[in-house]
């Protein structure tokens, strides 16, 4: 394996601007949570984003044999314990059947004694159009004030409209071809993607999880809810795990999430298994409060880069409100 480029702080350095807007933003995740259980038409507040849990599920992460030697010291076991929340990206709760097809495939990752390693939130698209933390964090804060009414409509689709030329790439345009062609596809049968970076020690990487022979027209007749419960009550569900390294920023940026990185290819560490019968109920305390921050990793699984380093604080600020209302709504009925 070639040398990759070592990780460096400066990737994650935020400008005293963006700190100032990253502030408002954090008020408005929390004013949004706040509301979030009438915004949905739900009897507990839910999260600011990937609102709508469709199954958890408890899973294991087998470890290959044959991995590249310089990855053995991250995965000196067999096998790891994983605990995996499939959702939906809207940040409401639709009681519509059909769903936009933006969907969330998180997962925690704990040792034999169940402690936390690392938790990746993962999506089915493989980029994100914004590039400029300043125009995602006004977007990001029109759109919680939108919904809960305390900015006009005018104010997003401004932001909107700003947006819109970073998607103008060629990989962008790309992936959109290939996600529409998808749209109405069965959640398991995608590959999702970190998006994102993450360390790997002293390393960069991006993730991949692949399916394995999951039939893409399962359960079209059915809710998405619907169809991965009885899949999943029915059926392993078994994909390839994959890395990226970064080895150079031109050919894998780190603060230019819009374009796929190239030159960089993928390397199997092993396979993410949910055997049948291991779903949990997702509507369960418990399960509803789960957070996936990727701040709590273990110190060389973090994740990199500015987008990335806004996760930090509005991961805790959505949990913490949460964990206060529905405490008050749910622990205590």
């Amino acid at each position: 394996m070639p040398n990759p480029l070592k990780y460096n702080k400066d990737y994650d350095k935020l400008t005293d601007e963006e700190r100032a807007l990253f502030e408002i933003n954090k008020k408005s995740i929390s004013d949004f949570v706040e509301q979030s259980a009438s915004l949905s038409d739900v009897n507990y507040a839910t999260r600011n984003a990937h609102a709508k849990t469709y199954a958890v599920a408890n899973g294991k992460l087998i470890i290959n044999k044959d991995i590249p030697t310089e990855l053995q010291e991250f995965f000196d076991k067999e096998t790891y314990d994983l605990t995996i929340r499939l959702s939906n990206a809207h940040l409401k709760i639709s009681k519509n059947k059909k769903d936009i097809p933006a969907y969330g495939f998180a997962v925690k990752i704990k040792d034999e004694h169940g402690n936390l390693i690392a938790n990746y939130p993962l999506v089915n698209f493989p980029l994100f159009p914004i590039n400029s933390v300043c125009t995602f964090l006004k977007l990001f804060t029109s759109v919680n004030q939108f919904y809960i009414k305390k900015w006009s409509s005018f104010s997003l689709i401004t932001q909107i409209a700003k947006v819109i030329p970073s998607t103008f790439t060629s990989s962008f345009i790309k992936n959109i071809v290939r996600f529409f062609n998808k749209r109405n596809d069965f959640i398991l049968s995608f590959d999702f993607y970190s998006v994102g970076v993450y360390r790997l020690g002293d390393y960069m990487i991006k993730i991949k999880v692949s399916p394995k022979s999951v039939d893409k027209k399962f359960g079209r007749k059915k809710k998405v809810k619907d169809a991965i419960e009885y899949y999943l009550t029915m059926t392993d569900f078994i994909a390839d795990v994959h890395v990226q390294f970064c080895y150079d920023l031109e050919n894998q940026p780190i603060n230019k999430l819009n374009v796929e990185w190239k030159n960089s290819p993928y390397i199997k560490i092993g396979q993410l298994k949910i055997e049948n019968g291991n779903i949990l109920d997702p509507a369960s305390c418990e399960n509803e409060l789960l957070s996936f921050n990727p701040y709590e990793n273990k110190i060389f699984f973090q994740p990199v880069g500015k987008i990335q380093k806004l996760r930090e604080e509005a991961y805790k600020v959505s949990l913490k409100t949460r964990d206060k209302i529905n405490k008050l709504l749910k622990y205590n009925t």
